[in-house]
């Protein structure tokens, strides 16, 4: 994962289904593959960049029960599955301002961010 604060500072946060917990990126930056917004794209189209520090579990999606299968014969706790999201821990991405929450943890800014607002993902090859 790069420009992420120490790994385990963040591992007691639990991002919530489709949402995503993003690190800003300094406005200076460029990556490596020369990915840049300009200022003006950032002011008027309120669109952003910063990476992708921690990742929900995704969409959730109804428990699949067989026909053979009785609801009451469940147990209590039901299982939830979940369709998984595009976005990586360690992934540049580039969101709509607008939709994103901010948060301040542990003396750094976040953005808490739905995949829905994500327009592109940046991913270092592997």
């Amino acid at each position: 994962m790069r420009h992420n604060a120490p790994a385990s500072k963040l591992q007691k946060l639990i991002v919530v289904g489709d949402r995503l917990l993003i690190k800003p990126k300094s406005t200076k930056e460029q990556t490596k593959s020369g990915l840049f917004l300009p200022p003006g794209v950032q002011e008027k189209e309120k669109v952003q960049e910063g990476y992708v520090m921690r990742v929900g579990p995704g969409y959730p999606i109804p428990a699949d029960y067989g026909l053979d299968d009785e609801i009451w014969n469940q147990d209590e706790k039901e299982q939830v599955r979940y369709l998984p999201l595009q976005a990586r821990e360690g992934d540049l991405a580039i969101y709509l301002q607008r939709d994103a929450v901010e948060i301040n943890y542990l003396g750094d800014k976040y953005f808490i961010v739905p995949q829905s607002s994500v327009l592109l993902l940046e991913r270092e090859e592997e």
